[in-house]
């Protein structure tokens, strides 16, 4: 997609994190934008406001304030616009709420992923990129992660519902000719990223000299992989929807917990106070993305290292919250 053919594309969880961003970029590139988001408390609602307020700066954005789980709310985002391709990101996050708030990912994980498929279907939209995790691969023995991997055993419900996502999408596509394209996101960093997650909790402790809290003893890896390359993948999923696909979009160099920390403590000028903790529930050891599909299919490959990631994450952290 460029600016000579617009597109008028809906991105469900426009305020969200990775919504946002993708939102932004495909406003830069001159497309329509329908946004959808419920704006919801699991965590602050500023940060949501301040990422929907710069969106907002675009003639060719529109809002939809409201619940995806709610039937009404999507028939009318669909007989009020006619939207070329659905982008939806919007979902219920986390692994660890999940054990603590469970009907929460039925409902939007499972139930506004229905009402999202049923549009595309009674709407005669053919491109659909949604949202997968790499929390799927459970704790998959092998690495790096392989898009050929079984996903059959998720240690979370939010795994689970995610898995759920794939195989809905999966029959939509065989019954109704809809091109549905899986993308399975790797511990996403960057700017106006969500607070619930280690990079803003880490900083807001370190920064305060609170101590933060380290699962596993920090023997934990993450394929940590930096915002805008994960939105030039979803750009180039919604160029090339082709049936049922998925695709690992992860930065295929996962680094330790310690040095992710010492990367931190670097960038704050600050060093960490370490509480030492167990394993939690529903955690995986290790995330590691096979990208070597996504780059055959998409021509996609990370440009970011970790550590170009983390300083950006912690300029805009700094400017932003004035730490």
């Amino acid at each position: 997609m460029n600016q000579t053919t617009t597109k008028t594309i809906l991105v469900t969880g426009s305020a969200g994190f990775i919504g946002f961003h993708t939102a932004k970029k495909l406003l830069e590139n001159g497309h329509i934008i329908i946004g959808a988001d419920n704006f919801n408390d699991y965590y602050d609602p500023s940060l949501k406001e301040a990422r929907n307020a710069i969106l907002e700066g675009f003639e060719d954005y529109k809002l939809y304030r409201g619940d995806l789980s709610d039937e009404s709310f999507v028939e009318r985002i669909f007989t009020e616009n006619k939207i070329d391709k659905i982008c939806h990101l919007a979902a219920q996050a986390g692994v660890r709420y999940s054990l603590e708030n469970p009907r929460v990912y039925i409902k939007a994980n499972i139930n506004a992923f229905m009402n999202i498929l049923e549009a595309a279907r009674n709407y005669q939209i053919k491109d659909l990129v949604y949202a997968s995790s790499s929390s799927v691969y459970g704790n998959n023995k092998k690495v790096p992660f392989s898009v050929s991997d079984s996903v059959d055993n998720p240690i979370s419900l939010y795994a689970a519902t995610k898995k759920a996502d794939e195989l809905m999408a999966h029959t939509y596509s065989h019954l109704f000719g809809i091109n549905t394209t899986s993308l399975r996101f790797f511990t996403v960093i960057g700017p106006y990223g969500r607070p619930d997650m280690a990079p803003i909790l880490f900083a807001s402790a370190i920064s305060k000299g609170e101590a933060i809290k380290v699962f596993n003893f920090g023997k934990m890896k993450r394929d940590f992989t930096y915002i805008d390359d994960i939105v030039d993948g979803i750009l180039l999923a919604l160029e090339k929807t082709d049936g049922y696909q998925i695709f690992n979009l992860g930065n295929n160099k996962p680094i330790e917990l310690e040095y992710f920390i010492s990367c931190l403590e670097k960038e704050l000028g600050k060093k960490a106070e370490r509480n030492y903790l167990e394993m939690q529930a529903g955690d995986v050891f290790e995330t590691f993305a096979d990208i070597e599909h996504t780059k055959e299919i998409l021509g996609w490959g990370p440009k970011t290292s970790p550590e170009e990631a983390i300083k950006a994450f912690v300029g805009w952290y700094r400017e932003y919250y004035g730490e």
